[in-house]
């Protein structure tokens, strides 16, 4: 399911463990130290991995391992720029949009504001660029349609790598595509995943090129676990169950219809503020007031958070401000 140049595969037993190494290849295969990340990313909780999550919550108070630099979220309903027509989902913003056909000026927006990052606090040579195809942690914000795959042309004239972080994205959550890359028409030079790829089994994986897993050779890298044969028979049933299952097919026609329905509920309700997502990864933003999309105060997101789980509903919080429910139901 990957392209042909994603050939090598190294096996961990987490996300944070997969991005670990990701940042570990990318900054020996350019010889840089600098990563250029999204605010409201979230990429592990390791001390490397910390450094590219950018939501204050899950920071402690030390020195990241490598050069960060955070470009603004290109977040269409709570950013600066945004429209109607941006995301790639069933569920548009109500916000307003006279863009022209084939035109998107909130992609232009953020593009510009990576453009004058690049200028102002980035070396000419960067390592890599980490993004996930939709930030989950951060509130299941989508970006504007092209911003993703002309962010990383940028990133590629100054030499760097693209990683896309599809540990909450990939196996077929989306539904439209088994990899969150794919919805951008990008392809990525490290992609890693974790989570899906065991089904709760401790479990993650880097795959890379030749190229670039060949500038680890001067060295040895070694996970002790990683690759088990456990973990392996594991993974191998994992794929196997989704193909037989039509499981993908499944998101995105069950992820569809829940997001229509909660549509429904933010037009009737002043409370929610955006319905977003893409398959079965949904995001529900909670607002005090739709007019300045100001976020629900938390103490009214815990008492609806707390009704919903006596009732038997389960959701996830996120987002900066903890807005965003997050519904990631299983692929069943």
């Amino acid at each position: 399911t990957l392209p042909s140049p994603l050939q090598v595969v190294f096996l961990v037993n987490s996300g944070s463990e997969a991005n670990d190494l990701a940042m570990l290849l990318a900054r020996v295969h350019t010889q840089s130290n600098n990563f250029i990340t999204l605010r409201g990313g979230y990429h592990g909780s390791s001390q490397a991995c910390m450094g590219l999550t950018s939501i204050s919550s899950w920071k402690f108070d030390i020195a990241p391992s490598a050069a960060i630099h955070p470009a603004m979220c290109p977040d269409v309903y709570r950013g600066l720029w945004g429209g109607g027509r941006c995301r790639d989902s069933p569920v548009q913003t109500t916000r307003s949009c006279d863009c022209h056909s084939g035109e998107c000026r909130a992609s232009e927006g953020y593009l510009g504001a990576l453009q004058e990052l690049l200028r102002c606090a980035v070396p000419r040579r960067l390592a890599a660029f980490i993004a996930e195809p939709i930030q989950g942690v951060g509130g299941v914000v989508q970006y504007p349609r092209g911003y993703l795959r002309a962010a990383v042309a940028l990133v590629r004239e100054r030499g760097g790598l693209f990683i896309s972080d599809e540990v909450q994205t990939g196996f077929g959550r989306l539904g439209s595509h088994f990899w969150g890359f794919e919805t951008h028409g990008v392809t990525p030079d490290i992609i890693t995943m974790a989570k899906g790829i065991g089904n709760g089994f401790p479990m993650g994986a880097v795959v890379t090129t030749p190229e670039i897993a060949a500038s680890l050779r001067d060295g040895i890298t070694f996970n002790t676990f990683g690759g088990s044969p456990l973990a392996c028979a594991v993974g191998n049933a994992v794929l196997q169950v989704l193909q037989e299952e039509g499981l993908q097919a499944r998101a995105e026609a069950v992820g569809t219809a829940l997001l229509l329905q909660l549509a429904g509920l933010r037009d009737e309700f002043q409370a929610v503020g955006d319905v977003r997502g893409k398959g079965l990864m949904v995001g529900v933003d909670m607002v005090a007031s739709k007019e300045s999309r100001e976020p629900l105060p938390e103490a009214q997101m815990s008492q609806i958070w707390e009704d919903c789980r006596e009732m038997g509903l389960l959701l996830g919080k996120g987002g900066l401000y903890g807005q965003t429910f997050r519904l990631k139901p299983p692929l069943c």
